[in-house]
C-alpha cells in the first residue's frame, strides 16, 4: 500500500460523482453528478458551482469553442458554462428507455469517444465514436461501458467493462480512429456471494494514463485506486478513505495532483457514517504527472 496524503478536495459530497475535468486555463475541476443531474466545477479555493440538467449526464469533455461537450442520456449536448444554456448536437444512437451514456473521452484528433450502460445490466452497451457530426458505434458486447484512456503514443487505448471486472487494450490508429486487435490487458477477481466488503478488491471504474504510460484505476467498492504498468502487472495500489471510488483524473498547475471522484448513492447507511468523505473528490499529489485534456470537436 502507500504513505501518500489522501485529501478532500471539495467538501460538498456528490450522489454518484463521475468524469473529473482539469481545465488547465481556469484552473479548476470540472465533474458531473449523475444521480443529481447536475455538471459541477471546483476552483482551487475550493468554491462550488453547478449546473442543473434535464437528463443524468454520463461524462463531460472541453469544447473546442469554449464550454463542455455533455453525453447525456437523451444525446450529446453543448454546455455554454458562461450563459448556462445547452443545445443539443446528436440524438442518442440508442434506446434511452434501457441504456443512457456513461464514461467518455477525446482523443487527441477530438474525436469523442463515449460507452454505454445497459440499465438491465445486460451485456447490450456499446462504444461509440462523435465526429464529423455524428456517431458511429466502434465497439459492443460489454454491461457497464468504462475506463477510456490512452498510452502516451496514442498506440493504445484502454476500455473497461465495470461489471466483467475486465480491461481491454485496442491497437489505435491516431490519424484515422479506429481500433483493432481487442485483447484483455488486466482481469481482477469477482466478488463471491458472502464475501466481505473488506477483502473484495472491487471493480475497474474510470481510469487515467500518466506520463510513464501506467493506467491509474478507479476500484468501485474495492476502497483503492491501482497503478498497472502498460503490461497490466499490478504497480501500486493506494487506499482510500471511502468504499467508492469512480474515475482518476490528473490536474494541478504541475498535472501532478490525481483527482478521485466518488460515490454515496445507495450505500449503507452505516458505511457511510464512516465515510464522511463518500460522494466528495479526493486529492492526492504523486510524483509522476499526467496529461492535460484534449478538447472535443463539437
Amino acid at each position: 500500500m502507500n504513505e501518500l496524503l489522501i485529501e478532500c478536495a471539495g467538501a460538498a459530497p456528490a450522489r454518484l460523482g463521475e468524469s473529473p475535468l482539469w481545465c488547465e486555463a481556469e484552473q479548476a475541476l470540472y465533474y458531473v453528478d449523475i444521480a443529481a443531474h447536475q455538471v459541477l466545477r471546483l476552483a482551487a479555493d475550493g468554491a462550488l458551482r453547478s449546473w442543473q440538467l434535464e437528463a443524468e449526464p454520463g461524462c463531460i469533455a472541453l469544447a473546442e469553442q469554449g464550454g463542455l461537450l455533455v453525453a447525456r442520456r437523451d444525446g450529446l449536448w453543448h454546455l455554454d458554462t458562461a450563459t448556462g444554456g445547452s443545445r443539443q448536437l446528436g440524438a442518442p444512437p440508442f434506446d434511452p428507455a434501457k441504456q443512457r451514456f456513461n464514461d467518455g473521452k477525446p482523443d487527441a484528433a477530438g474525436r469523442f469517444w463515449i460507452g454505454t450502460i445497459d440499465d438491465a445490466r445486460q451485456p447490450e452497451a456499446a462504444l461509440y465514436r462523435w465526429a464529423d457530426g455524428g456517431f458511429q458505434r466502434m465497439a459492443e458486447g460489454i454491461t457497464n461501458s468504462n475506463g477510456l484512456a490512452w498510452s502516451p503514443d496514442q498506440g493504445t487505448m484502454y476500455w473497461t467493462d465495470t461489471k466483467a471486472h475486465e480491461i481491454y487494450a485496442f491497437d489505435f490508429d491516431p490519424a484515422t480512429g479506429a481500433i483493432a486487435n481487442r485483447r484483455r490487458f488486466a482481469r481482477f477477481p469477482a466478488r463471491v456471494a458472502g464475501e466481505p466488503l473488506e477483502s473484495y478488491g472491487g471493480r475497474p471504474d474510470g481510469a487515467t494514463v500518466d506520463a510513464e504510460g501506467c493506467l491509474w484505476v478507479a476500484m468501485y467498492e474495492g476502497a483503492r485506486i491501482v497503478r498497472l504498468s502498460p503490461a497490466g502487472e499490478l504497480l501500486q495500489a493506494v487506499r482510500l478513505p471511502v468504499r467508492c471510488p469512480t474515475m482518476p483524473a490528473f490536474g494541478g498547475p504541475d498535472l501532478k495532483t490525481l483527482y478521485i471522484t466518488t460515490a454515496r448513492d445507495g450505500r449503507p447507511t452505516d458505511e457511510l457514517a464512516r465515510e464522511p468523505f463518500a460522494g466528495c473528490v479526493l486529492k492526492v499529489q504523486l510524483p509522476v504527472c499526467g496529461f492535460a485534456p484534449r478538447p472535443a470537436r463539437g
